[in-house]
């Protein structure tokens, strides 16, 4: 694992179930903001994805963006984590 990588790795961890933050600014937060495709590649390669959550970054635009696992699997676990916050009150 790159440093970078593991700045971004550090940075998605922090993003609370439920929500979704931008690979813009997951860069921004990882000290390089010109950095969002960089963000896109270190997650794509994430070794632990149920555990660093990268299914919850996602396009600037609203866009999902590519996910390793598939893109149906990442709209799935969003809806799911969208319900759980819901439920526990975020």
């Amino acid at each position: 694992m790159t440093p970078f990588a593991v700045r971004v790795y550090k940075v998605v961890l922090g993003i609370p179930i439920g929500q979704v933050r931008s690979y813009k600014w997951v860069a921004r937060k990882a000290g390089s903001p010109g950095a969002c495709r960089a963000v896109g590649q270190a997650l794509k390669r994430n070794p632990y994805p149920l555990i660093i959550p990268c299914h919850r970054v996602v396009k600037s635009g609203g866009g999902a963006g590519g996910y390793a696992l598939g893109g149906d699997k990442k709209r799935l676990l969003l809806d799911l984590e969208k319900k759980i916050a819901k439920c526990l009150g975020d």
